[in-house]
C-alpha cells in the first residue's frame, strides 16, 4: 500500500506503520512545513531519517493538484496525517461567498483537497479529542462538516477517541483517530451487506453498534466496554449543505462512532481496561546518561513548586475589570509508577505541564530519549537533521521536545496498521 503522509512532523505515521508491515506499507511523498518557522527541522529530520521518499518542502496550501494527481498515478492509495487542530467554522463572508474562518483550520480543506484529486481508497487521521467538542458555541459543528465534507467525496469515516495509556503504551495522551474509507472499497461493500435497513440510522441501530464494540477496525484493535457509558447515544443525518451545518448544527458527537452515507451513529464508549500501560519507571534511562543541565535545583527548583502549586492571582483584562485567576494545585513531580502524563510542545521549557522526575533525591527534567519513548519513536530519531546543503546537523534539545510534544503515540498507529492490513487483504 502506497503511502502519502501529510502535516509529516517528524515521521510518526511512517514508523507505526512500518512498524506494523514495511513491506506491506510503503510512504513515498511526505510533505512537513511550517509557514511560520524559518527552519524546516521536522522537515530536515525526515530527510535524514526516511531518505527513500520524497519529502515535499513546500507549504500544502501551495502543492499543486497536478502534484496530487501525480501521486494518483504512481499507486497512492492511502493518506495519513496528523494535521492542525484550530478553526474549523465554515461561513459565508459579507459578501455572500462561502469562506473558511481560521488560518490552522483551513488546512483540513488541503486534505480534502488532496483526497478529491489522489482518491485514495483510505485515509488514516488523527487530531485532538476537543475537536468532537469544537466550537465551544457549537458543539460537534466542526467534526459534523468534516463527515459531511467525506461523505460529500464518497467516503464513510469511522472514529475513535483512544487513550494510549488505556492500551498499553507509557503517555496518557487521548486523541481522536479517524478511519477513512472509500464507499467502493470491499471493507465499505461487505458494511453495507450487513444492514437490514437502507433507511434512518434510528431505524437500525444494530448493525452500527455491532460495527462499533465488535467489528469495526477501532473496536478488534482497542476493545472497549459491550454497553454505552450512561446510556449516551447519538445518530443524525447530515445535510449536504456545509454551510447550513456551519450556522445551524444542533447534535452530540460522542467519543466513538461511525458514519456512512451521511447518517452518522455515536456512542459514548469506555475502554475494555484490561491492558496494563508501561510506566515512567519503564521509560527512563540510566542517570548516568542524563545531562547534567536536565537537572533542576535551587531557584529552578522553587519556580517548579510555584508553577505546581495551587495559586489565586488577582487581575485586571484590557477594559480595566479584576478579576481572580484561580489554579488547583498538581502534584510536586511526576510518579515514576504511572504513565507520562501529555506531552506538550512546550515540554523543552520550564513550565507547569513540564515533566519532572525525583529519582534518589535529584529532580530533573525528562531526556529527549524519554520524551521519544513516550511517544513510542525509536531513541535518537530526531537527533540529527540534513540540511539543504547536505549537512548532518545536532538538533537542540528544546526543538526535540517540541518534536515530541507534537507527535503522536506510534504504538497506537502499528495497531491501526496491523488491523488495516487484514481489513484489505481480506475484504
Amino acid at each position: 500500500m502506497k503511502i502519502f503522509s501529510m502535516f509529516d512532523g517528524v515521521g510518526g505515521f511512517i514508523i507505526g506503520l512500518n512498524n506494523s508491515d514495511s513491506s506491506f506499507y510503503q510512504t513515498i511523498y511526505s510533505n512537513q512545513y511550517e509557514p511560520s518557522r524559518k527552519s524546516q527541522d521536522a522537515y530536515e529530520v525526515g530527510c535524514y531519517r526516511l531518505p527513500n521518499m520524497e519529502h515535499i518542502p513546500d507549504d500544502v496550501s501551495t502543492i499543486k493538484n497536478e502534484k496530487f494527481n501525480e501521486m494518483k498515478d504512481n499507486g497512492v492509495d492511502m493518506i495519513v496525517g496528523g494535521f492542525p487542530c484550530q478553526d474549523y467554522s465554515v461561513a459565508r463572508s459579507k459578501k455572500h461567498e462561502l469562506g473558511i474562518e481560521g488560518k490552522k483550520g483551513v488546512l483540513f480543506w488541503e486534505i480534502i483537497r488532496a483526497t478529491e484529486q489522489i482518491k485514495p481508497k483510505y485515509l488514516i487521521l488523527e487530531n485532538v479529542d476537543r475537536l468532537l467538542k469544537s466550537p465551544s458555541k457549537q458543539r460537534g459543528r466542526d467534526f459534523a462538516i468534516m463527515l459531511a465534507a467525506f461523505n460529500e467525496l464518497g467516503y464513510s469515516v469511522e472514529w475513535r477517541v483512544i487513550n494510549a495509556a488505556d492500551y498499553g503504551r507509557a503517555q496518557r495522551r487521548r486523541r481522536v483517530f479517524f478511519f477513512v474509507y472509500r464507499n467502493d472499497t470491499g471493507w465499505a461493500k461487505h458494511w453495507d451487506k450487513q444492514k437490514s435497513s437502507t433507511t434512518l440510522i434510528e431505524d437500525d441501530t444494530s448493525t452500527y453498534e455491532d460495527y462499533i464494540f465488535n467489528s469495526g477496525l477501532f473496536a478488534r484493535q482497542f476493545p472497549i466496554k459491550d454497553s454505552p457509558y450512561k446510556n449516551r447515544t447519538a445518530s443524525s443525518e447530515l445535510p449536504s449543505d456545509l454551510v447550513d451545518i456551519s450556522d445551524n448544527f444542533t447534535g452530540q458527537i460522542w467519543n466513538t462512532g461511525i458514519m456512512r452515507h451521511g447518517k452518522y451513529y455515536s456512542i459514548d464508549t469506555e475502554p475494555a481496561g484490561n491492558e496494563k500501560p508501561l510506566t515512567l519507571r519503564d521509560i527512563i534511562v540510566p542517570e548516568s546518561d542524563v545531562p547534567e543541565n536536565l537537572y533542576i535545583t535551587d531557584e529552578r527548583l522553587e519556580k517548579f513548586k510555584y508553577l505546581r502549586g495551587p495559586k489565586k492571582i488577582k487581575r485586571t483584562s484590557a477594559d480595566g475589570h479584576e478579576y481572580t485567576f484561580s489554579e488547583g494545585g498538581m502534584s510536586p513531580y511526576d510518579s515514576l509508577d504511572l504513565p507520562g502524563r501529555t506531552m506538550l510542545t512546550s515540554e523543552g521549557s520550564l513550565n507547569r505541564s513540564t515533566h519532572l522526575l525525583k529519582i534518589d533525591d535529584n529532580y530533573r527534567l525528562i531526556t529527549p530519549i524519554e520524551a521519544e519513548r513516550l511517544q513510542d519513536f525509536p531513541d535518537d530519531w530526531t537527533r540529527y537533521k540534513l540540511t539543504a546543503n547536505g549537512d548532518k546537523v545536532e538538533v537542540s534539545y528544546r526543538m526535540r521536545m517540541f518534536f515530541m510534544g507534537n507527535a503522536l503515540v506510534t504504538g497506537i498507529v502499528k495497531r491501526i496498521g496491523d488491523e488495516l492490513k487484514i481489513i484489505d487483504t481480506k475484504y
